[in-house]
């Protein structure tokens, strides 16, 4: 994985979540929308509609201070589904 890493916690909640490493790769390097963090200014969220996962959004949050960065956690964020285009 080129360009980041994945936090310890990432790690293991990706697994937890049966969310696939190419969706954690298309959503870091491609994603639909990118959002800064409300309280952290070295965190900036991503994310990205997974078409195989009946249109569910991932959110992955990153630490963009970080060399490479570092992927610290992610999520499908239900609040989403639908309302990102």
């Amino acid at each position: 994985m080129k360009g980041f890493r994945l936090s310890n916690h990432a790690e293991k909640v990706i697994v937890e979540r049966n969310i696939k490493k190419n969706w954690i790769v298309d959503t870091f390097t491609n994603p639909d929308n990118i959002e800064n963090d409300k309280k952290n200014i070295n965190l900036e969220h991503r994310l990205k509609i997974i078409t195989d996962y009946d249109d569910r959004v991932l959110r992955i949050i990153c630490n963009i201070e970080s060399n490479p960065i570092i992927i610290v956690t992610a999520f499908f964020d239900r609040r989403l589904k639908g309302k990102l285009k």
